[in-house]
């Protein structure tokens, strides 16, 4: 049996890129303030109530899922960008990929009566075509509210990143991440999890951000979720993020939406937001950015 891994605030990205290779996950204890977390929570309180109860019981029929959260809130969009996860997700992914990008933005509050969530690795959102030598994911919950067993507390099992796919899981394995708010759970993409049940009678608030190889698709499409007219306001190290940048040399150039003659042929993302300076850059954004306005307003 394996225990899940607590860590200081102030373990370096080095550490916390060793330790979740080495057990697939961790909690990062007291990362935000008492004031920093109920900032958060009222933030993201509006758009969780206005969002519906899951579909089916793998989403959850007592559980609200709350996404764009890169364009809806600014509280996230620095939790995105907090220094010590986006370095630990950096190195974490750094032998698969040149850049990494933003997968998932997701609120999670799961309510009194929901039931235990099945069990899963995040990496069979691809399909389970990527080899397993091959870890595509860094994944994190921040702790909105506590997290405790009663109330839904994540489960998951210490030391299944490195298991073989047909390895069952005994359920003296599972371990919760009961973690005060303001901590985080990190977690891999190979490691096995689900939601906790909800027994008690408050609902538990957790933030989902999770980041991936820069070659792979996005589970929430960031180009819908933020847009370039919201994302044109956003700084450029997040816009890039999103995957408003080259994946690599040849991944993620577009053509200019304009009549032939008019523009380049191809140029990379950041060129939308008239971030180059070889003549056109600037004209092009307008160009585009007023034709994206324009259809998103109809």
């Amino acid at each position: 049996m394996t225990d899940l891994p607590y860590l200081p605030a102030s373990t370096s990205p080095k550490v916390l890129s060793e330790t979740l290779a080495e057990h697939g996950a961790a909690i990062v204890e007291d990362v935000l303030s008492a004031q920093e977390t109920a900032d958060l929570r009222a933030e993201l309180s509006p758009f969780v109530e206005a969002t519906d109860m899951g579909r089916d019981d793998f989403t959850g029929r007592y559980t609200r899922r709350t996404g764009a959260l890169a364009a809806r809130s600014q509280a996230c969009r620095d939790l995105i960008m907090h220094d010590l996860i986006l370095k630990s997700a950096e190195t974490f992914l750094k032998p698969y990929t040149e850049r990494i990008q933003l997968h998932l933005t997701q609120v999670i509050a799961i309510g009194p009566g929901q039931k235990r969530q099945e069990l899963h690795r995040d990496r069979l959102a691809w399909g389970g075509y990527i080899p397993r030598e091959i870890e595509p994911q860094f994944n994190t919950i921040w702790a909105v509210t506590d997290f405790t067993e009663e109330n839904g507390a994540t489960c998951l099992v210490p030391g299944s990143n490195k298991w073989d796919d047909s390895r069952g899981v005994d359920k003296s394995e599972l371990r919760f991440a009961e973690m005060k708010a303001g901590s985080v759970l990190v977690y891999s993409g190979s490691v096995i999890h689900g939601g906790g049940a909800n027994r008690s009678e408050d609902v538990r608030m957790g933030l989902n951000i999770t980041y991936t190889l820069g070659w792979l698709r996005q589970e929430e499409n960031q180009y819908l979720s933020c847009p370039p007219h919201i994302a044109k306001d956003l700084d450029p190290d997040l816009r890039a993020l999103l995957g408003y940048q080259m994946g690599s040399y040849a991944l993620g150039y577009f053509t200019p939406p304009l009549p032939a003659g008019e523009g380049p042929e191809s140029v990379p993302p950041e060129a939308l937001f008239g971030e180059k300076t070889d003549g056109w850059g600037a004209d092009l954004y307008a160009a585009v950015s007023g034709r994206v306005r324009g259809s998103l307003s109809k």
